[in-house]
């Protein structure tokens, strides 16, 4: 009679256990936490005027700098501590989103014959590289809403001689009407359209000018 109890009580015991574990695993694979909030960075662009410059532009994956290299939103608050807003996200890596935007800045902007997004230098006959020095909401108090602050690098090469056609420099900042996330981005898609703006008119000044030298 003592096998039959003992059989019971082990079989018991194995239920008990599969039950715990799959309650423990459960809840390994179920988070509660929400989803973080994705934001894409866009503005009103003029429409695309006729290209009248015979150069084509290849517009190359932007470098960042430390800190902004992911697709977090950053925030630097008043004693210069560099943060990211919590459950907040750009559509992709910071790279991929602000090499799309001056693809589109470019588009509108600029008289060039064709704007490409190829990895090569090579492949057009000149190239922009872009740096980012500053793109981040900065607070300078709790109470105040933040001002965003677009500080971009840019050089043009010519492909075929490799060699630097100008440097330029573009710094914006514009405040966010609230401080809330939606309005914060809506500062920084101002800012970034600001600074690209100024980067595609010195742009279209200087491949004019290389390509009546060719």
């Amino acid at each position: 009679m003592s096998r039959p109890l003992k059989l019971g009580a082990a079989l018991a015991a194995a239920a008990l256990a599969a039950s715990a574990l799959a309650a423990c695993t459960g809840s390994l694979f179920r988070s509660k936490a929400m989803p973080p909030t994705v934001y894409v960075l866009s503005a009103d662009l003029p429409a695309p005027g006729a290209a009248t410059i015979p150069a084509d532009l290849s517009v190359l994956k932007p470098r960042l700098r430390t800190g902004l290299e992911s697709d977090r939103i950053a925030v630097l608050y008043p004693d210069r501590r560099l943060d990211y807003f919590a459950d907040a996200r750009w559509s992709g890596p910071l790279t991929d989103v602000l090499q799309d935007f001056a693809l589109r800045e470019f588009h509108s902007r600029t008289h060039l014959r064709t704007i490409t997004a190829d990895t090569s230098v090579f492949t057009s006959s000149y190239w922009l590289e872009i740096e980012a020095l500053d793109f981040q909401a900065e607070y300078t108090s709790a109470s105040a809403p933040p001002t965003v602050h677009v500080h971009l690098l840019a050089r043009i090469g010519d492909s075929g001689y490799r060699r630097i056609l100008g440097r330029f420099e573009a710094d914006a900042r514009q405040p966010a009407a609230e401080n809330r996330l939606t309005a914060i981005v809506d500062a920084y898609a101002r800012a970034a359209d600001a600074a690209l703006a100024e980067i595609a008119a010195r742009t279209d000044e200087t491949l004019s000018k290389a390509s009546e030298a060719r």
